[in-house]
């Protein structure tokens, strides 16, 4: 059985102490696959050397709404060379979106995710999206500028969002979120989707699985998403891993 997880912050320091051993870890559980999403500046031009050694890992390019302030005047011309520069290990553009939780003004984060969702399209590129609290207007902004695909990571939301997102072709990333009873209103959403519109995640190091909170979250506890998901849905997990790996294959152009 083999898993691909499609959103890890593998560059991440908590990976930083011997990031062949975490592979190694990871692969020795079955996950073969691993995407690395963009999230600010300073590291585009060290992902694809950090996924060089590492066979089975991928990355995206992108600016994360946390680090847009951050960002140089410049950035869109840095990430269109960064572009220009990726081999065929990059997979996406991303990590993009909205989040309603930080001081940066909504028009700000609007303007830098509009340029990104721009350039996905003329690059023919599917997006690695982020939102929190800001379903509705991600939605609306995703309307405007369609993508050729993509996912909205971590997903937690209605069963009406879920639904919203996969009729503009972004599929759904299912991660440590379902594995909490409380989450009930995500875990209807996920159990009632159809499969093709979903995705396996552990947005490691973050989102922790229930029963692990307060520890570093990691691409090894992605069996367990599966088995939380495979459960929820009543579904044999060996199957429902094959579906999955064939939806995320076609997501991210290896089929």
């Amino acid at each position: 059985m083999h898993l691909t997880d499609s959103h890890c912050h593998f560059d991440f320091a908590d990976f930083d102490d011997d990031r062949p051993g975490h592979w190694h870890r990871a692969q020795a559980l079955g996950v073969r696959r691993l995407v690395i999403p963009g999230v600010e500046e300073d590291k585009w031009l060290a992902l694809p050397g950090i996924c060089a050694s590492l066979p089975g890992v991928y990355y995206a390019l992108g600016l994360h709404p946390w680090w847009v302030a951050d960002a140089s005047a410049g950035w869109q011309k840095k990430l269109e060379q960064a572009l220009d520069q990726a081999d065929e290990r990059c997979v996406a553009l991303g990590e993009m979106g909205l989040d309603a939780n930080i001081a940066l003004a909504p028009a700000e984060q609007q303007a830098a995710l509009n340029t990104q969702l721009r350039l996905a399209r003329e690059r023919a590129l599917p997006v690695i999206l982020h939102s929190h609290k800001t379903h509705d207007q991600l939605l609306k902004w995703l309307r405007r500028t369609p993508p050729v695909g993509g996912v909205l990571h971590g997903f937690s939301g209605s069963l009406q969002q879920a639904e919203a997102f996969w009729k503009l072709g972004i599929h759904l990333g299912v991660g440590g979120t379902i594995t909490y009873p409380r989450a009930n209103k995500t875990r209807q959403a996920i159990a009632a989707m159809p499969v093709e519109a979903l995705v396996l995640e552990t947005d490691a190091p973050d989102m922790p699985l229930c029963g692990f909170q307060g520890q570093p979250n990691h691409p090894a506890q992605l069996p367990r998403v599966l088995s939380a998901l495979a459960e929820l849905r009543g579904q044999d997990p060996a199957s429902l891993a094959e579906r999955l790996e064939h939806n995320v294959s076609r997501l991210f152009g290896w089929s």
